[in-house]
């Protein structure tokens, strides 16, 4: 059964290609949930005046995520952390802490696209991908250094100095 796509399915193909499926699941998985029409004249020249829309979107979106991908990609965060010997930091740096960061800085990117496999755990400079498009990629430059120790100033026990006041 042949049917076209009105949006992109994993694994099948991109919105407005004409694909080949099986018949049950175009007819009762595809069309159903509205992601396929069957192949006829009129569903064609409908798909193909989306398609040129389409284009024109996408060169626009284009545009906007290749100013965006340049813009991350000047971007340098710099977190302080508390670190023991051999530059091992007590916590880590995941990407909660680079999506704050990034908010902070006014870049709304949603936490699921920063592409950190694992947290950061050690002092130092590192780059990480940040998926802007399907294909798209920016990447964020982090610098972690170790936290100044400013309980130093107030006494080793990190307590406050006693005052008159009770």
């Amino acid at each position: 059964m042949k049917v076209i796509l009105k949006q992109d399915v994993e694994k099948l193909g991109r919105r407005g290609e004409v694909v080949n499926v099986a018949p049950g699941f175009g007819r009762n998985y595809l069309i159903p949930r509205k992601m396929a029409l069957a192949v006829t004249a009129t569903n064609l020249k409908t798909i193909d005046i989306e398609r040129q829309a389409l284009k024109k979107k996408v060169e626009v979106e284009r545009k906007t995520f290749q100013t965006l991908v340049q813009k991350l990609n000047e971007v340098s965060l710099t977190f302080a952390r508390r670190a023991g010997d051999k530059d091992v930091i007590f916590g880590s740096v995941s990407s909660g802490d680079v999506k704050e960061a990034l908010d902070a800085l006014g870049y709304d990117i949603d936490k699921k696209k920063i592409q950190l496999d694992e947290p950061i755990k050690r002092l130092g400079n590192f780059a990480v991908p940040v998926k802007v498009s399907t294909d798209d990629r920016a990447e964020v430059k982090i610098v972690v250094v170790r936290e100044e120790a400013e309980g130093a100033a107030a006494g080793e026990t990190g307590q406050e100095p006693a005052s008159g006041k009770s």
